[in-house]
């Protein structure tokens, strides 16, 4: 199992000598003292409005938003993240949770197709929804806050406004000894392929200029010359010091989505996942075992075989 010390803990320049300490507390309680990130996204109530949360397919207890806490809690996450009022209204019962609180976000409503021009609405744009003192004010109130999170479409008209916030966040963040994660998605009508290994690693690279700890992106398509996990190796080495995170994208069969984590860590050189509707779109027994696996490759580096038996019930797997 990978794990790291105090002193392994790498701390940016900007983390004043004041919030040091408490920088090393909240990045070790995110990577549960691996160096490594298993984020359960949660914030797509807003995003995707109620289409991640009620149709076919999709557990009926996944309609009510105190499924995606009761899930962290009983689960094995790094951190939960989600808008700061969804965070405010069930947190104090779940104190035991590690939370992200996402700074920005936007619904799907606007339509942003670069690939069908007709389609094409706007550029994508998500605005910052509060300033850091809200986070304070949260983690005065006795939540569990560790850090923030915010989205940028790169790309976009709009991206130089999405930067400039991302950048001031990260900056109040750090020196107040939060750690800093980006949602980063190529995105708008000057992007021709969301999906472009090229193009992903420069939005890595992009996260480490604006000093994020950790960048979430979608993993690149694969092509008859090199897998998906292969072509993620540019963009982990592009992005530097700030970890690299997959998105977990939409459900699939348990057994393909782990094989797909193992390979993005140990083939792509990813620092763990970003994953939302794969778990939570789940009963909350099978969400709780997928956490578990999930961890298990994440945290302890076991194998698909091993995480898939404790995904089946079959083995255990806790921190």
């Amino acid at each position: 199992m990978p794990s790291i010390t105090r002193d392994q803990v790498h701390v940016p320049a900007d983390v004043p000598a004041a919030a040091r300490e408490a920088y090393i507390d909240n990045y070790l309680k995110a990577t549960r003292s691996t160096g490594r990130l298993m984020l359960f996204a949660c914030d797509q109530k807003i995003e995707h409005l109620n289409e991640d949360f009620f149709g076919d397919d999709i557990s009926a207890e996944d309609n009510e938003p105190e499924h995606l806490f009761r899930i962290g809690s009983q689960g094995v996450c790094g951190v939960l993240a989600g808008q700061r009022g969804l965070i405010a209204q069930y947190a104090a019962d779940y104190p035991e949770i590690n939370y992200l609180v996402k700074m920005n976000s936007k619904t799907h409503l606007i339509r942003t197709s670069a690939t069908d021009p007709s389609k094409h609405q706007d550029d994508p744009y998500s605005p910052q929804l509060y300033d850091i003192q809200t986070v304070l004010d949260l983690r005065d109130n006795g939540v569990n806050a560790v850090g923030i999170g915010y989205t940028i479409y790169l790309g976009s008209e709009y991206e130089s406004t999405m930067m400039q916030e991302a950048g001031q966040l990260i900056a109040d963040a750090h020196s107040l000894g939060l750690i800093a994660v980006l949602w980063i998605y190529p995105r708008g009508k000057a992007v021709v392929d969301e999906k472009d290994a090229n193009l992903i690693a420069g939005a890595a690279g992009a996260a480490l200029c604006l000093g994020a700890d950790f960048v979430k992106v979608n993993p690149p398509k694969g092509d008859a010359t090199e897998t998906s996990a292969q072509k993620i190796v540019q963009a982990s080495k592009a992005s530097g010091r700030t970890g690299l995170v997959c998105a977990g994208g939409s459900t699939v069969a348990a057994d393909v989505f782990l094989t797909q984590l193992w390979e993005q860590i140990h083939i792509g050189g990813a620092k763990g996942n970003a994953t939302g509707r794969n778990i939570h779109q789940r009963p909350l027994a099978e969400a709780v075992r997928l956490t578990k696996a999930i961890s298990a490759i994440t945290l302890a580096d076991w194998s698909v075989e091993e995480a898939l038996a404790v995904f089946n019930g079959e083995k255990d797997y806790s921190l």
